[in-house]
């Protein structure tokens, strides 16, 4: 069996937003008690990761680190039509990861204890970004 749907995640601006609930739920619609779930993010100024999602500050370390890599002030840009963060958004998304697939049994996501499924929205500016959620399996 294969389901799809496009989701419509808000992001308030720049950061991790979980979306592990709403990824499970539609796991669970699907009937799908052995396959994989795909997620792919149709956007080049977000990304998808998979992250611990008990501590916030891992989160934050992470997001600390990506930015101290790709500044936004780096005068070597020449791409800033939408900004002095549009740039390095598309540099973040392309560090990171636009897919995950993730396995599921019993009709369940197999994530670890402390996983879950993050949008990273690489723009400071609040956007809608849209997912396409595939689930496989019988």
């Amino acid at each position: 069996m294969v389901h799809q749907e496009t989701i419509t995640l808000p992001a308030r601006g720049a950061g991790l937003h979980e979306f592990t609930e709403k990824l499970a739920a539609f796991v669970a619609r699907s009937r799908v008690r052995t396959g994989v779930v795909h997620v792919f993010c149709q956007h080049t100024s977000a990304s998808l990761v998979i992250m611990e999602n008990a501590d916030p500050s891992a989160r934050r370390d992470l997001e600390t680190w990506l930015e101290r890599l790709v500044p936004e002030d780096d005068p070597s840009f020449t791409h800033t039509l939408e900004g002095p963060d549009d740039m390095p958004s598309h540099i973040k998304m392309a560090l990171t990861r636009t897919s995950e697939t993730i396995p599921i049994a019993e009709g369940r996501l197999l994530l670890g204890t402390w996983q879950g499924v993050f949008l990273w929205e690489h723009r400071a500016a609040p956007h809608s970004r849209r997912i396409v959620v595939t689930v496989l399996g019988e």
